[in-house]
């Protein structure tokens, strides 16, 4: 598990020295997150021709993301309650066999109700491995905590690079394959952690199921939470909803999938740093979520050249956005990291369920355009909590602010 921060060791630095200089077990991890991202974006360009083959409608299969996320969420209260009985290690081996069983079952699916059945246990699994990963990752990388969530943002900006791009190769072939695929990578990465993994010092306390509840109860993490439950709602409205507005083939969808991915990971990476170093984090996530709602309205009025590049343009969006949730997440509370991550992303994942669900029935509810505005407007939503909630964000965050920002704060999201 993370150790506290120590002197000298800047949680939110963006020094990035040192990021590449890692021992081989966060190599491993760092590793197998990259495939465990994946699995998110990997149904992406498939999702018409799974419902070809399995006859089912959009709305029925969009709900391979919700039952997925919304088990993910309610995991989220189990992660740290075995992690800190087991430990790291097997949490994550742990994770890694449920996925890989599961993902395997799901490229045998006959129907669609199995297919998210199965996906449903998947969720499981990516659960229990990724949030204990950031943990392990945290409290074993070299360089300190910038240089540990650079790694970890690197890993899924990667892997939802590649995971559309896995699904449109193999997916052209059979939708089954991509799960297949999956579930082989996965064994590797189980594999990995097993021979490089030692494991990780427990926490002195035991975390109880209740914790990462009452971790909600800092104003500032409910308030990040608040914001990011709107944000993922956007979030993935477009990744779930977008290809069968699209209407491509696999290849052609893995490839604009696979740009918007490589735009999420260079701007996580890349160029959040940079701009919160200048601006601020509140100011940078709040203008960002107010561009993305921008770039949903346009995506969805828009014809289909300008869906495909809104829809390329909304990664660097949702990059930048994932780096300053994550570390306004760990660093804005004194809840331990595990805890105020787990609870945190039970919130927001709850979004995350709900989108794949609701787009498809506001669209037979209405029209096509409708789904991308009420994704526009929990953007705005999400920003408009950063606002009325930044003087809170800002004194419990006060390290994420730039040397240059005044006390009562610049413009509207430096707070």
């Amino acid at each position: 598990m993370p150790s506290e921060a120590l002197p000298g060791d800047d949680p939110f630095g963006r020094e990035p020295a040192g990021i590449l200089r890692q021992p081989k077990a966060v190599w491993a991890t760092a590793g197998a997150s990259v495939v465990a991202f994946m699995g998110i974006g990997l149904v992406d360009p498939i999702l018409p021709s799974i419902a070809k083959g399995l006859e089912a409608t959009p709305s029925q299969v969009s709900l391979l993301f919700t039952s997925y996320f919304l088990i993910t969420a309610v995991a989220m209260l189990v992660t740290g309650f075995v992690s800190s009985r087991i430990g790291g290690r097997r949490t994550l081996l742990a994770g890694l066999a449920l996925v890989v069983v599961f993902a395997g079952l799901s490229g045998t699916s006959s129907s669609v109700a199995e297919l998210v059945g199965f996906r449903a246990g998947w969720g499981l699994g990516n659960a229990l491995f990724v949030s204990t990963a950031l943990a392990v990752i945290v409290g074993a990388a070299a360089g300190g905590s910038s240089a540990a969530i650079l790694l970890y943002e690197s890993a899924l900006g990667l892997g939802m690079a590649c995971g559309p791009l896995l699904g449109a190769l193999l997916g052209d072939a059979s939708w089954r394959y991509p799960f297949f695929g999956t579930a082989a990578l996965m064994a590797v990465g189980f594999l990995c952690i097993t021979a490089f993994l030692k494991e990780q010092p427990r926490p002195a306390r035991r975390t109880s199921l209740l914790d990462p509840l009452r971790a909600l109860g800092h104003g500032g993490l409910a308030s990040v939470a608040a914001s990011a439950f709107f944000y993922n709602y956007a979030f993935f409205t477009i990744l779930a909803f977008t290809p069968f507005v699209l209407d491509m083939t696999p290849y052609r969808s893995g490839a604009v999938f696979f740009a918007w991915g490589l735009l999420l990971a260079v701007f996580s990476v890349l160029v959040a740093p940079r701009l919160q170093k200048r601006f601020g984090s509140l100011r940078v996530l709040g203008t960002s979520l107010v561009l993305l709602a921008a770039d949903l309205l346009v995506l969805g009025y828009g014809g289909h050249t300008a869906a495909i590049v809104c829809t390329v343009v909304s990664g660097a969006l949702i990059g930048m956005n994932n780096t300053v949730y994550t570390e306004l997440a760990l660093g804005v509370s004194d809840a331990p990291r595990p805890v105020a991550s787990a609870g945190y992303n039970f919130v927001r994942w709850f979004a995350a369920a709900a989108a794949p669900y609701l787009a498809p029935k506001i669209e037979e509810w209405s029209d096509v355009h409708a789904p991308f505005v009420v994704a526009a407007v929990a953007a705005v939503l999400g920003a408009v909590v950063v606002w009325i909630r930044r003087s809170a964000l800002t004194h419990e965050a006060r390290e994420l602010e730039p040397k240059h920002a005044t006390e009562d704060g610049v413009g509207v999201f430096a707070g």
